[in-house]
Formats: C-alpha cells, sequence, structure tokens
C-alpha cells in the first residue's frame, strides 16, 4: 500500500491504516530504503482520504533499533546520499507534525534514534513494559537533527530533555510514562493502540483532523525554529574524527 518499500508494511483494516517498521531480522534499524519510505509515507497517509486514523509499530521484538551501523558508514562517506538523508530526515519530522490523519504508536520493544523520534511525533503513545526510548547520536558523535531533541522540550521538561539528549541513556517504559514520554504502558500495546485508532476513527472527521492540526501547530513552530540548525549540525558532524572512530568501534564488535 502507498507503494512502500518492503521494508515498510502498510494494511488497511476499514478506516484504520496499520504501519509496521519491517526489518525484524535487523530489529527494525533504519536503512537507506526505510528511511526514504518513511520520508515519503506521510504526505501519502495524508491524501488517503479513507484513512481517519493509523496505528505505527515494529516487527518482532523491537520498535526500531535505530540506524543501521553499515548504512551509518555509507552516509559518513558518501556525500551525495548523506545530502538525501538530511533532506529525508527534515521531510519525516514535518511530514509527521502535518499529518492530517492521528496516528497512535504500538511501541513494543526499543525506539532508539529515529524509532525515538517516531515515537515523539506520534500523538497517543502505547508502550509495553519491556519497551524503552534512547537517543544516543552524541555517543557516536552526531547531533540529533530528527531526533528527540527536536521534540521533547514539548513533551516533557527542558532537564530531563537535556539530561537524555546529551547523554544518550536509555528511558524505560516508566521513567518515560513519568516524563510524559508515553500515554500507557500495557501488557498488548498493538492491541491498546488499535482500540485507541478505532476510537478515534469512528469521531466526527473535521472535530478530530483539526484538533490535532491546532495541537500540531505547537510542534511544527518548535520543530521549524530549530530543524534548519540541526540539520545543517547533523550533516557536518557525519565529517567528524569522532563519529569515525566510533561507528569503527561499533562495526568491528
Amino acid at each position: 500500500m502507498y507503494d512502500m518499500p518492503e521494508e515498510i508494511d502498510v494494511r488497511a483494516d476499514g478506516p484504520l491504516r496499520i504501519i509496521t517498521l519491517n526489518r525484524p531480522d535487523a530489529l527494525n534499524a533504519v536503512d537507506d530504503a526505510l528511511h526514504t519510505g518513511l520520508a515519503n509515507l506521510w504526505p501519502r497517509l495524508s491524501e488517503d482520504r479513507d484513512a481517519r486514523a493509523a496505528v505505527l509499530t515494529g516487527s518482532g521484538r523491537a520498535f526500531s533499533a535505530g540506524g543501521d551501523f553499515a548504512y551509518l558508514d555509507e552516509l559518513r562517506q558518501d556525500p551525495e546520499l548523506r545530502a538525501k538523508s538530511i533532506a529525508h530526515g527534515r521531510d519525516i519530522v514535518l511530514g509527521m507534525a502535518r499529518c492530517r490523519v492521528p496516528l497512535v504508536a504500538a511501541v513494543n520493544g526499543p525506539a532508539v534514534g529515529l524509532g525515538c523520534s517516531l515515537v515523539a511525533l506520534s500523538d497517543v503513545v502505547y508502550f509495553a513494559e519491556q519497551a524503552y526510548l534512547a537517543d544516543p547520536h552524541v555517543q557516536v558523535g552526531l547531533v540529533a537533527a530528527d531526533g528527540g531533541p527536536v521534540t521533547w522540550p514539548l513533551h516533557t521538561s527542558l532537564h530531563f530533555a537535556k539530561e537524555y539528549a546529551l547523554t544518550g541513556a536509555r528511558i524505560p517504559a516508566r521513567r518515560a510514562l513519568e516524563m510524559g514520554l508515553a500515554n500507557h504502558i500495557v501488557e498488548d500495546p498493538v492491541a491498546e493502540a488499535l482500540a485507541c485508532a478505532k476510537r478515534i476513527a469512528g469521531l466526527p472527521r473535521q472535530a478530530v483532523e483539526s484538533t490535532k492540526r491546532l495541537l500540531n501547530l505547537h510542534l511544527e513552530r518548535a520543530v521549524l525554529a530549530t530543524l534548519d540548525f540541526a540539520t545543517t549540525a547533523e550533516e557536518r558532524s557525519f565529517e567528524t574524527e569522532d563519529f569515525r572512530a566510533s561507528l569503527e568501534k561499533l562495526i568491528s564488535r
């Protein structure tokens, strides 16, 4: 559906759209195909007039393990691919902020890096008990242009956002709930997310979509205030010796 790559499965269930990140053997780590697909997904979802709500989850044990190390190495070495990826990162963030369809995240496992951002840009978030968030960009020498630091200050205190953005530490499910980064911790996040999405889909369309837009205007304005600096800084960080050395250690493990 939506002419997505196999790394993103989209299926219809009446007025619902169920979106599954689909690289289970790689813990849904982000490669070029998945990243490009995500950049194209949100405007296509908005254009689908039969869609009233959507659920976003990951296949297998993880929501998303973040950037695939091989892909990150390609980005380091290929300036054209890197420029495309940076542009697509911008498209993902703004596309989600502007998407007219309410999006319910079912965080079934670790949500790291871009996975963490997808959760932060969703409208309602259901967490499995064993799931966690982490934005470890700084740990490998990168700036998180499309990461948690872009949106976390709207969800939680600036001190909490700084603590986890500057250290890259994990945020366990209970901590995420306390901080306002999750709505619910449940045994079956997919089932609960589907139930929530069905409730939303059954409500008057114009009221739902305009209310989401009203709320997301705050998000979009905050994103636009920081995104140009963030993307420029991230692109520069790919060229640093710190990133090269960190990535070599990760790949050699």
